[in-house]
């Protein structure tokens, strides 16, 4: 007897071939794929280019030029504007002055990283104390310029402070140029302290923390795991602090503004600039004392990337 064996469905429907190629996508879902990304990026350019690259294409335009501000003619002037401020002492000097605020900004810094660490550990009440450091924060500048200008007058809570400890003096602390930006720098200490206090703590608890539990096993101590583990694994976070109160330090405006004006010998460069633009009506020298403090501080972080690369650190 002959028997008969059917195929089953399956190998009876196999394909021919099995590496076949799938299709291209069509032409408009391709056009698509590429233009979807420029669409979502669409607002954020334009919001860029209408409020950044637009308005400082302005001003590199209005410093080639004598405008006052106010009439509608301009007078093409060419270099003379950037010639005046490197000529004129008394435009550049000012720069003298954001050495005070240099010199504070590495105090912040220092304190601030002293602090994280620190409290990064367990310590009794550290949540109070992450409070007291991020608190200046939180406050308006306005209000602390105006806080300090008590602080710091003649017969003020300072004064109030040191007398309690037996110390009286009549020494006025915003009369003189040196004890007016250091306590200028003082205030900006303590202004900026808990931002750099909050970015400092939030890098080191990114840092895994098997590394302290292997570094404890052998042996090391708080400053081998500051030195070996926190240090290196904040390197981005501190490289960018840099950066940004170096740039500050340059473009200090808010708190000397208000506190004395720029009066004795705290005048800033950015406070020359806004006088130089509203009070003497020279836009044209205004805007480019404005590019070449832009250019300062490109040219800063351009040399601090150089020496600093941002090499990205594995830890584990």
């Amino acid at each position: 007897m002959t028997h008969i064996t059917e195929k089953a469905p399956s190998e009876a429907a196999a394909p021919a071939s099995v590496g076949t190629t799938p299709l291209p996508a069509p032409r408009r879902t391709r056009t698509w794929r590429v233009l979807t990304p420029w669409l979502f990026l669409l607002a954020p350019l334009a919001l860029l280019i209408t409020f950044t690259y637009a308005p400082i294409a302005n001003m590199v335009a209005y410093s080639l030029t004598d405008w006052d501000g106010v009439s509608p003619e301009l007078h093409y002037t060419g270099a003379e504007n950037y010639t005046e401020i490197f000529t004129r002492e008394d435009l550049f000097q000012v720069f003298f002055v954001s050495g005070y605020y240099l010199i504070a900004s590495v105090i912040q810094i220092v304190a601030a990283l002293y602090f994280a660490t620190v409290l990064s550990f367990q310590v009794r009440f550290r949540n109070f104390y992450k409070g007291v450091l991020f608190f200046p924060s939180l406050v308006n500048g306005v209000a602390i310029g105006f806080v300090f200008l008590y602080f710091f007058q003649d017969g003020g809570t300072f004064d109030t402070v040191l007398g309690l400890f037996g110390v009286h003096t009549d020494h006025a602390w915003l009369g003189t140029p040196f004890s007016a930006n250091t306590s200028l720098a003082g205030v900006s200490v303590w202004r900026y302290l808990g931002m750099n206090f909050v970015l400092f703590l939030g890098a080191i608890q990114s840092i895994p923390g098997e590394l302290y539990e292997a570094s404890e096993l052998d042996g090391a101590t708080r400053w081998h795991q500051f030195r070996y583990i926190i240090l290196p694994g904040i390197k981005p976070v501190l490289t960018l602090t840099v950066i940004l109160s170096v740039s500050g330090s340059l473009s200090a405006f808010e708190i000397p503004y208000i506190m004395t004006g720029g009066a004795t010998g705290t005048e800033t460069f950015v406070i020359q600039t806004v006088k130089l633009a509203f009070q003497f009506n020279k836009t044209g020298l205004a805007s480019a004392a404005a590019v070449v403090l832009l250019l300062i501080i490109l040219l800063v972080t351009w040399v601090q990337r150089r020496l600093v690369p941002d090499d990205r650190v594995d830890l584990v």
